[in-house]
């Protein structure tokens, strides 16, 4: 028995599991679309109300009758009176909508009807098991349904008991039960009912609008919508930030945040994309503008930094440079200077504060950025950066808007494209990865930016984890810094070796920069006088 039972419930688990997943999909619509779902509910729940308003009242009043034989009074006489009023009953029913009942009463009342129109108005019923002819009348006002109720009912009776008539008299009479009264409340509309009616019919249409709207969505929001839509993998998904000027300064000013997370998880994935000492340049890129590429390779080479790799940040979007802006850098020479052959890549590179990172901003704008970027000067530029840096990190235009991304993605380790959550559509992030693998590109993987925390269910307790360390890691450093004072303040000196070699990194650390800035200050000069010289 139990061998018979388990195969049994083995292959009602699989079902089982399906059905709850089908469920939680669509939970996870209307989660996503419930102000949609909610809408198009109180919409129809207010049509219903409208509707139950704008209808003229109905009242309803019923006369009973009763029909019965006059008979000897054996028994035998008795039932057959019975059955000869229960075969009749249903023609007196009949009877009370016909024209030889209802013109007197239309003639009593003085109606401004034809006997069918009041017809229609008159509804007879017979109860189960019973002699007992029910007369209702509907009307606007209640005095009148009563009246035409109880007027249909005395005509009936006038008019069965003329037909009914014989020789030896009256066989059928029908006697009043039960007047009609006139009603105190309308019989229709019911505000109950049809508020009822409304609400019900609200959550069905709004759970059919969500699914609706789900089914037709063809942005991209997900994960799973990027790899269904292109068969990419997502290397790296970015939660959105509440201030969006701060994005490109997450590792910065962040560096314990859910967000900076997510770029140290991007890190890891892009050491299994192949990249390496010969291939260490990164192009990030986007299929539209606005999608934050910028801030993703802004915060993608502070990450690299941090790792102790030395990382040139290259803002090869000659067109709506950035970088010089977030990062408060000098913009008035940069890869353009280079390329026109007025300074060398070392003499214009900026330092920041991450150590090992140094930025080349995109400098003068100019009015060729397509040849530019795809000169033997660019190819060049690139060789060099490559050469001296662990990874050279590229900011460059949108793909669908100009062709200079796609020229440079010819000349580099790989491409990384970024996708904002909610903007780009799953056409356009197809035309874009098209562009790429039409002139055989390597592209890494796509980056899905400012994605809804609601999105990131998934990762909620990498995402807590990060978070609770945050404080973790504030209370070791604090705690450091009260070792390291008691140590200052100790009279042994054994820790003297490892101060002399700090003071020495630091100290080296600004003499680099120093000599960063120092071909910088002459660059700007040159470039001062010549502006001074052309004008």
């Amino acid at each position: 028995m139990t061998g018979g039972t388990r195969p049994g419930g083995t292959a009602a688990t699989p079902q089982i599991e399906g059905a709850l997943v089908e469920i939680q999909q669509y939970l996870a619509v209307l989660r996503k679309r419930w102000l949609s779902a909610l809408l198009t509910a109180l919409l129809i729940l207010l049509a219903a109300a409208l509707v139950t308003l704008l209808q003229t009242p109905r009242y309803e009043a019923t006369n009973r009758l009763f029909i019965q034989t006059l008979t000897e009074s054996s028994i035998a006489e008795l039932n057959g009176g019975v059955d000869f009023a229960s075969q009749q009953i249903t023609t007196y029913a009949d009877l009370a909508t016909s024209p030889m009942v209802l013109d007197p009463v239309i003639e009593e009342l003085a109606l401004d009807k034809t006997s069918r129109e009041l017809a229609e108005d008159i509804n007879t019923s017979i109860p189960p098991d019973t002699l007992i002819l029910e007369i209702t009348v509907t009307s606007t006002t209640p005095d009148l349904a009563a009246d035409i109720a109880n007027s249909t009912a005395a005509s009936l009776r006038a008019v069965v008991a003329e037909l009914s008539t014989t020789t030896s008299g009256s066989t059928v009479k029908l006697t009043v039960v039960s007047t009609a009264d006139a009603p105190s409340a309308p019989a229709s509309p019911s505000v109950p009912r049809n508020i009822a009616l409304g609400l019900l019919l609200g959550i069905m249409a709004g759970f059919a609008v969500a699914v609706a709207q789900e089914l037709s969505d063809n942005r991209v929001r997900t994960t799973e919508d990027v790899e269904k839509s292109v068969a990419m993998p997502v290397i790296g998904s970015v939660q959105a930030v509440r201030d969006s000027e701060q994005a490109p300064l997450v590792m910065s000013d962040r560096p314990h945040s859910v967000e900076a997370e997510a770029y140290r998880e991007l890190r890891t994935n892009l050491r299994f994309t192949g990249l390496n000492a010969a291939s260490n340049s990164i192009l990030v890129t986007s299929s539209l503008a606005n999608e934050g590429k910028s801030s993703s390779a802004i915060n993608l080479a502070h990450v690299l930094a941090q790792a102790g790799n030395c990382v040139l940040l290259i803002e090869a979007d000659l067109r709506r440079p950035s970088l010089s802006r977030y990062l408060g850098l000098e913009a008035t020479v940069g890869l353009t200077t280079v390329l026109i052959g007025e300074a060398d890549l070392s003499e214009v590179t900026q330092p920041l504060e991450t150590p090992g990172l140094e930025v080349l901003t995109a400098g003068p704008i100019p009015p060729n950025p397509s040849e530019m970027l795809g000169s033997i000067a660019m190819q060049r530029t690139l060789d060099t950066a490559m050469a001296a840096y662990d990874y050279v990190v590229i900011d460059s235009p949108p793909l669908l808007s100009v062709t200079d991304t796609a020229v440079l993605s010819r000349i580099v380790g790989g491409t990384l494209i970024v996708a904002r959550s909610g903007l780009v559509r799953k056409p356009q992030l197809r035309a874009a990865l098209e562009k790429l693998t039409t002139i055989d590109s390597d592209v890494l993987g796509v980056l899905l930016n400012r994605v809804p925390r609601r999105a990131h269910d998934v990762y909620t307790q990498r995402y807590q984890y990060a978070i609770d360390s945050e404080s973790s890691v504030a209370m070791a450093a604090r705690a450091e810094t009260l070792a390291l004072l008691r140590e200052a303040t100790s009279p042994r000196q054994e820790l003297q070796p490892a101060d002399t070699s700090s003071s020495r990194e630091s100290s080296s650390l600004g003499d680099r920069r120093a000599e960063t800035s120092e071909p910088l200050a002459k660059t700007l000069s040159r470039e001062t006088e010549s502006t001074g010289s052309r004008g």
